[in-house]
Parts: C-alpha cells; structure tokens; sequence
C-alpha cells in the first residue's frame, strides 16, 4: 500500500460477511470510480473487487465484517485492499515485503484449472501488482490499477 501521505483519497467501507457483499462491492467500486473521474479501467477494477470479496466470504469463517478500503494515489492509480479475519495466505500471491510487480504465472494450462483458484489468476494478470499483508486482525490483499489515458 502507498504511504499514507501520498494519499489524494481513501474510503473504507465495511461489508457483511454473505454473498451479498460481492454485488455490494461492485456497486461501491463503480460509484466511487464514477464519483471522481478516475482515470481507471472501472470493468476490471469492479471485476478484481469482486473476486478478492468473494474469496473472503467463502474461504473465512465467522460473520465479522469483510473490509474494503479503496485509494485513489495522486500519479491517478487505483489500489484496493480486502480485508479478512483469516491470517492464512492466499495461494499464489507474493508474500509481505517481496519483489514489485505481478506474480508470475502458476504455468498451469487455463484449460485446466478447476473453478477454483481462477480469481487469483484473473488478480495476477489484468492488475499492474498484487499481493497480501498481514494485519491484526488477519490480512489484506491488495491491488493496483495503473490510470490509464482517456
């Protein structure tokens, strides 16, 4: 996550721990996005919340809220955090403090991945750097769209 100060804006919204968060997180992500004018590619930005919220409500356990905190940085890019109350992490993402960018791919055939593990492998390729870190409470996984131009 960008350092606080070079924050231009920041909202943080908390979402129940059902399925109904996914259309929840959708719809917040697109009205945020159309609110400011980010110069972001709101598809994927909505597409890549969707996953992270989803795997949140289905893979943690309990009924505390999921959090979604979502940063507009001053060079226009958007990043997205999901927060959850399980410590584990995720398969397949860059651990705390590794390397920049995005993960290389797994090198498993699409074709032949099972339904799931899919949202991870969309996060990896349509965002510019994905990754996790823990937090108190659990963790957080993140995401970064570059602006794009218009």
């Amino acid at each position: 996550m960008p350092d606080p100060a070079s924050t231009t804006a920041s909202w943080r919204f908390a979402l129940p721990h059902t399925t109904a968060a996914v259309p929840l997180a959708r719809a917040l992500v697109r009205n945020t996005l159309a609110d400011t004018g980010a110069p972001v590619d709101g598809h994927t930005a909505e597409l890549l919340t969707a996953e992270l919220v989803a795997n949140a409500v289905q893979h943690t356990d309990g009924d505390e809220p999921i959090e979604l905190a979502v940063e507009l940085t001053p060079d226009g890019a958007w990043q997205v955090e999901v927060h959850d109350q399980d410590p584990n992490p995720p398969a397949g993402l860059r651990e705390p403090g590794g390397p920049t960018g995005p993960v290389a791919p797994t090198g498993a055939d699409p074709r032949e991945v099972s339904e799931r593990g899919r949202g991870l492998q969309l996060l990896r390729t349509l965002s510019a750097e994905a990754g996790y870190r823990p937090t108190r409470e659990g963790k957080a996984i993140w995401f970064r769209l570059p602006a794009t131009v218009r």
